[in-house]
């Protein structure tokens, strides 16, 4: 006897080569499902959130752990994936004790890359 098979919609996985933008915007297109309104009012979103979090982690560093998890996460719902991948250093940097200052700064680096970019999409 054979199980039940259902159809399930294939839904393309993020980039395994590295894009040229830092904002993935086939990615956020569907994660905002082609909304053209939606990605702004998420791109707005997300350049104040990072700005606040990155403030936060140099304020408090006791807690910068789980708020680069918390920008990892954001990053990576919007197609920001350099930033998630610096946030995810970070949290590694943290847990492991090692460079944590280069972590940040790469970090800092990330997040300003991609404000420039949203910046600039969000005057179109």
């Amino acid at each position: 006897m054979t199980p039940d098979l259902q159809r399930m919609e294939w839904m393309p996985s993020p980039p395994l080569a590295p894009i040229d933008s830092p904002l993935d915007l086939d990615h956020l297109s569907r994660m905002t499902l082609g909304d053209a309104e939606l990605e702004q009012e998420v791109l707005a979103m997300f350049a104040e959130q990072a700005v606040r979090l990155v403030a936060a982690m140099a304020a408090v560093p006791a807690e910068a752990g789980a708020l680069a998890h918390k920008l990892k996460g954001s990053a990576r719902g919007i197609g920001a994936f350099a930033v998630a991948d610096a946030a995810a250093s970070l949290e590694t940097a943290i847990r492991s004790g090692h460079s944590r200052p280069d972590a940040f700064a790469a970090l800092k680096e990330a997040v300003a890359e991609v404000r420039a970019a949203i910046e600039a999409i969000l005057k179109h």
